[in-house]
C-alpha cells in the first residue's frame, strides 16, 4: 500500500516529517518497507524544457522522418530529428534536452547527440509515454499557443515534490489499507501520548440530489455474497481529463490517470478503502441485477479477454447479461469512455469468501479484489457514494439525478466484548491509566458502552474483523501504546526446572542426522494438498479431510491427513527425471476431521493435528560394481532402518501386528504394550496407488507416529547394567507352519514363554516347497538364551526349548522338522 505523505497530511496534523510517521506507522503493526523521495512524475521532467517548432521538413534519407529546428528560449534554433506523424511548424511542445534522462518503467536512458539517416539531432520532441504524462503514443504532445517557449517543463506542469511511504499491509488490516485508515490509526497513537488529534473526514453535508430523472433500479438475488448494495447516478458529465490535483494525487502513489470519472473511483479507493466501480448508465439495459450466471457463460472483461464464468462467481447485471464480476473486475461493454454523458455509480460490499474465489478462480488481482478480500467496511458504502457523486460533479460536471438506492437487508452488527482493565495491564506487562486506555480506544473508533469498575462493554467496529475477543482489543492497545514502552522490570520472576530427557525438537534432530548419515535426503511438501487423492482409496476418505473454507484450487484443497501422497509426488517427480534411486525422509503435521468427536460449545473438538516422520525408499539400493551386482531396495532395508529409530530412541518395547490398509499391498504394525498407540507401520506401497500416480516401481514407506513416539520415550526408563560373565547360548529350531503364520506371532509366543532367560529371537531361513504340504512352510528360528549370574546347563536349556516347542505345537499347531 502505496502512501502519500502530502495526501496524508489532508486528515491529520502531522507534525513529525515522513521518516518519524513511518517509524510510528511500524511501531503500530503496519510495517514500513521503504520511505522514498518521489515527484508526482518519475524523474521530476528534469531537463525538460518548452519549445517551439520553427521549421519542419522532410528528412532527405527517410520517408518518414522529420528534420525541424526548434526556438528552446535560449535564441539558438535547436536542429532536431522527429518522426512523429503530427510534428509541424508552430507547434509548442516538450523537448528533452542532451543529458536529459528518461524513464521506461525501472530503465532509464539518456538523450544523447546523435546522427539518424546522416542529419545530427540534439534532442527528442516528446510525446506523452515518453516522459510519464500519459500512455499515448500516436504523436508527440502539443501545447496551447500560451505555452512559452525556454519555460521548465517541472514548472509548466506543476511538478510537486512527495515522500512516499510504502507499507506492507498484513492480511487482518485492510482497515490500514487507506490514507484516512493510516491517519485513523497515526490519531490513536497521538492520542495515547496525550496529544488531542482528530481525523478530519471529508464532509458530505453538502450532498443532494439534483434531480430524479435518471433513475436506475437494482434488485439483489444473491444476498450472501452481496450483503449490501448502493448506488447513484449522475448525469450531464464531460469526460476529459482530471484536474492536475487529482493527477497529482494518483501519480504520486503509482496510480496512471484515466479519466475524470475513473480518477475518482481510484481516488476514493486509496483515500477511504472502499472500491467503487462506475457504469455508463446509457448501456445499462433494463433494471441492474445482482446474481450468478449459469456455468459455462462466456464474458469479456475490459482486458478484453474472454473468461468462462462459474455459476459461482457473482455478477453485476442488466437485462442482456453480465456487465461486471462483482469485486473483482469490469466488462467491456460497460465500462466509462470518452463518450459517457451519465455515470452509475456503484458501491458494494461483497462477500470476501466470494470474491477471493472468483479472484483466484480466473487468475485476477486487482485494487478492489485485493480489500474486499480481506473484509471491507459495510458501514461506509453510503459515505464512499456520496463522497464520489460529489467530486465526480466537481471534476466532470453534472447532475446527481436519483435518489441513493441502499440494499442492505440484514446489517451486519458490530462486534461485542467484554474487557477488563486488570487483565489489559496483566497481558501487557504494565499498569496504564483508565485515561490512557480510554484514548486509544477512541482512536481506534471502539465505544465504551458501560464501564462498571474494573470491567467495560465495548462495541468494536464490524470493519474490524480481526477484533472480536478482549486479548484482540488488548493486543491494539498495546500495539498502539507502543511495544518499546513496555519496559521489563529489574528482576525475572521464573521457577527453572531440569530434565536429562531431550524433548521432541531434539529427538527430531537426532533422528535427522541418522537418517541423512545413512544416505537418506530431507524432503518438505505443502501441507495443503489435493482432493483427488481422497477418491483414490479407502484409508483417508474426504470425510475426515480438514477442508479449507475457501482453497486455492483443487490440487490444494484439503490438509493432508498423510505424509504418503506428497513423497509419492516427489518419487514420481524424480523417476520422471531419471532419478530412480532414492532415499527420503518428512517430518511434518497431518490433519484429521472426525465428526464423531464433535462436543457442543467446542468448534475444535472435531479436529486433530499429528506430527510424522514418513521414510520412502524406492529404486536399487546398490547398483553393479566390481564388488557386488545390483540390489534393489526391499522391504527389510526400511524394516532396519524403522527399527534403528526406534531402537536409538529407547522405544522397544512394543508388538508387532498386520496392518491392512487399503493403500498398502503389505504392511506391518508396530504398537506400544504399555499405550497401545501405534509407533509405526512399515508397508510395501499398493501397486494400484502407485499406477494412479505413475511411478511404474515398488516403493517403500514407513509411517511413524512422532508424538506416539516421544510419549514413548519419555515414559521409557534408561536401565544400565554390567556387562555378564556368564556366556549366551544358541540354539535354532526348524519349525513347520501355516503360511498365514508371521514371524511377529512366533516372536511374540517365545517371550511369553520363557520371559527371564529369552535375550533374542530372529528368523535366519525361510523355505517353501511341495514336498511341505499345503498351505505350509518352514522357518528356521534362533533363541538366544543367557543367565547373567551363572552358566546355562544343558537340562535348562533343553528345559527351555520344549517349553517353547510344546507352546508352538498348542498355539500354532506348529511341528518341529
Amino acid at each position: 500500500m502505496n502512501i502519500s505523505y502530502k495526501w496524508l497530511k489532508k486528515y491529520i496534523d502531522v507534525k513529525e516529517n515522513a521518516q518519524e510517521v513511518a517509524d510510528r506507522l511500524t511501531s503500530l503493526g503496519l510495517e514500513v518497507d521503504a520511505v522514498e523521495e518521489i515527484q508526482t512524475i518519475k524523474g521530476g521532467l528534469e531537463g525538460l524544457v518548452i519549445g517551439e517548432v520553427l521549421t519542419c521538413v522532410n528528412h532527405p534519407n527517410s520517408d518518414h522522418l522529420h528534420i525541424t529546428t526548434v526556438n528552446l528560449g535560449d535564441g539558438n534554433p535547436t536542429q532536431i530529428v522527429c518522426g512523429a506523424p503530427n510534428v509541424a511548424a508552430g507547434q509548442k511542445v516538450v523537448v528533452a534536452t542532451l543529458g536529459t534522462k528518461l524513464y521506461d518503467g525501472d530503465n532509464e536512458f539518456v538523450i544523447k547527440k546523435s546522427k539518424i539517416r546522416g542529419e545530427e539531432s540534439f534532442g527528442m520532441i516528446c510525446a506523452e509515454d515518453e516522459i510519464g504524462l500519459g500512455t499515448s503514443h500516436d504523436g508527440i504532445i502539443v501545447l496551447p499557443n500560451d505555452a512559452v517557449p525556454g519555460t521548465l517543463a517541472k514548472d509548466y506542469y506543476h511538478i510537486e515534490n512527495d515522500t512516499l511511504i510504502e507499507v506492507d499491509i498484513t492480511p487482518n488490516r485492510v482497515d490500514g489499507a487507506s490514507h484516512l485508515g493510516v491517519a485513523r490509526d497515526l490519531a490513536a497513537s497521538y492520542r495515547a501520548n496525550g496529544e488531542n488529534i482528530e481525523v478530519k473526514w471529508p464532509s458530505v453535508d453538502d450532498f443532494k440530489v439534483d434531480n430524479t430523472d435518471l433513475k436506475v433500479n437494482v434488485s439483489v438475488e444473491n444476498t450472501e455474497a452481496c450483503p449490501r448494495y448502493t448506488g447513484v447516478t449522475i448525469s450531464g458529465v464531460t469526460i476529459k481529463e482530471s484536474p492536475e490535483w487529482l493527477q497529482n494525487c494518483l501519480r504520486s502513489i503509482g496510480v496512471r490517470p484515466i479519466n475524470n470519472v475513473v480518477d475518482v473511483t481510484n481516488f476514493i479507493l486509496n483515500e477511504i478503502g472502499q472500491p467503487l466501480h462506475s457504469f455508463d448508465a446509457d448501456k445499462v439495459k433494463g433494471n441492474i441485477i445482482v446474481k450468478t450466471l449459469p456455468e459455462g457463460t462466456k464474458f469479456i472483461t475490459l482486458d478484453e479477454v474472454e473468461r468462462t464464468l462459474s455459476d459461482k462467481d457473482l455478477m453485476i447485471c442488466n437485462q442482456d447479461g453480465g456487465m461486471c464480476i462483482a469485486g473483482v473486475f469490469g466488462g467491456i461493454d460497460s465500462g466509462i469512455t470518452e463518450n459517457t454523458k451519465n455515470v452509475f455509480l456503484e458501491s458494494a460490499y461483497f462477500n470476501s469468501v466470494w470474491v477471493r474465489k472468483t479472484a483466484r478462480r480466473h487468475g485476477l488481482s486487482t485494487d478492489a479484489s485485493f480489500h474486499y478480500e480481506r473484509g471491507c467496511d459495510p458501514n461506509i458504502c453510503v459515505y464512499a457514494l456520496k463522497r464520489a457523486a460529489m467530486l465526480i460533479k466537481e471534476v466532470a460536471g453534472g447532475e446527481i439525478s436519483s435518489e441513493i438506492t441502499d440494499i442492505y437487508p440484514n446489517p451486519i452488527p458490530d462486534f461485542y466484548v467484554d474487557l477488563t482493565y486488570s487483565k489489559t495491564n496483566s497481558l501487557i506487562g504494565k499498569e496504564l491509566s483508565k485515561e490512557t486506555i480510554k484514548n486509544i480506544l477512541a482512536g481506534l473508533e471502539i465505544k465504551i458502552l458501560e464501564e462498571n469498575g474494573d470491567n467495560l462493554k465495548l462495541q468494536v467496529p464490524a470493519y474490524r474483523v480481526d477484533v472480536q475477543r478482549d486479548v484482540d482489543v488488548i493486543e491494539d492497545i498495546l500495539r498502539v501504546y507502543g511495544y518499546n514502552n513496555v519496559i521489563p522490570g529489574t528482576s525475572v520472576k521464573t521457577s527453572i526446572s531440569y530434565s536429562t530427557k531431550p524433548n521432541a525438537y531434539e529427538l527430531q534432530s537426532l533422528i535427522s542426522e541418522q537418517l541423512v548419515g545413512a544416505g537418506f535426503n530431507e524432503i518438505m511438501n505443502n501441507s495443503l494438498t489435493k482432493v483427488s487423492f481422497c477418491d483414490m482409496q479407502t484409508t483417508y476418505p474426504i470425510e475426515n479431510a480438514v477442508k479449507l473454507l475457501n482453497p486455492l484450487s483443487q490440487d490444494l484443497g484439503v490438509l493432508r491427513q498423510t505424509l504418503l501422497f506428497g513423497g509419492l509426488e516427489n518419487i514420481a517427480f524424480n523417476r520422471n527425471r531419471k532419478n530412480a534411486n532414492l532415499r527420503l525422509f518428512e517430518f511434518g503435521n497431518c490433519y484429521r476431521y472426525n465428526e464423531a468427536k464433535k462436543r457442543e460449545g467446542d468448534g475444535l473438538s472435531p479436529y486433530f493435528e499429528d506430527f510424522h516422520l514418513g521414510i520412502f525408499l524406492s529404486g536399487n539400493n546398490t547398483d553393479s560394481n566390481w564388488f557386488e551386482p545390483t540390489r534393489k531396495m526391499s522391504f527389510y532395508d526400511l524394516k532396519a532402518t524403522v527399527l534403528n529409530i526406534l531402537k536409538r530412541l529407547g522405544a522397544t518395547n512394543y508388538v508387532v501386528k498386520e496392518n491392512n490398509d487399503d493403500v498398502y499391498a503389505q504392511a506391518l504394525q508396530y504398537e506400544s504394550r504399555v499405550s497401545k498407540k501405534v509407533l509405526a507401520v512399515i508397508s510395501v506401497v499398493s501397486p494400484k496407488l502407485l499406477k494412479k500416480l505413475d511411478i511404474d516401481g515398488e516403493v517403500f514407506y514407513a509411517d511413524l507416529n512422532w508424538n506416539n513416539i516421544v510419549k514413548e520415550v519419555k515414559n521409557a526408563k534408561v536401565k544400565f547394567e554390567e556387562i555378564s560373565k556368564f556366556p549366551e547360548v544358541k540354539r535354532d529350531l526348524a519349525l513347520l507352519i501355516d503360511k498365514k503364520t508371521t514371524f511377529a506371532e512366533l516372536e511374540q509366543i517365545a517371550y511369553e514363554t520363557e520371559r527371564r532367560l529369552l535375550k533374542d529371537v530372529f528368523l535366519f531361513d525361510v523355505y517353501e516347497g511341495k514336498n511341505l504340504g499345503a498351505d505350509k512352510k518352514s522357518y528356521a528360528v534362533s533363541f538366544i538364551l543367557q543367565d547373567k549370574e551363572k552358566t546355562l546347563t544343558d537340562n535348562q536349556i533343553d528345559s527351555i526349548m520344549n517349553k517353547l516347542i510344546k507352546a508352538y505345537e498348542t498355539k500354532l499347531g506348529a511341528s518341529v522338522r
